[in-house]
């Protein structure tokens, strides 16, 4: 990991020297809840190296394929990969990034249940 992640708080999280609520990790990437969710489910998946932006993403590096790979499994084990979901990633300020440190979002309104 390079210095320009060591006071970044997804590096932290990746580490476990921050909290997070924790719904997957691989030796690749980390997911937790978003502190501020715009939907009844809303995941980050992170990847443990820092990396800025999509934009710095080595062209050898195969981690967005990977975070795809996580959004489904997450999608499915939150019951809304059939249903529907919006996985995306922000893009430096302008695109809405606030954090700089790749992220993308799985985001979901669950479908209520019969009867309930």
């Amino acid at each position: 990991m390079s210095n320009a992640g060591t006071d970044c708080i997804f590096c932290k999280i990746a580490q476990g020297r921050a909290p997070a609520d924790k719904v997957y990790e691989d030796e690749h990437v980390v997911a937790f809840w978003d502190a501020h969710p715009a939907r009844p489910i809303h995941i980050l998946i992170v990847p443990r190296e820092h990396i800025r932006t999509l934009n710095d993403i080595p062209s050898d590096n195969h981690i967005l394929a990977h975070i795809g790979q996580v959004a489904v499994k997450i999608a499915q084990q939150f019951g809304v990969a059939e249903s529907g979901y919006r996985f995306f990633v922000n893009v430096n300020r302008g695109g809405g990034q606030v954090v700089f440190h790749l992220h993308a979002h799985v985001i979901a309104k669950k479908e209520e249940t019969p009867g309930s």
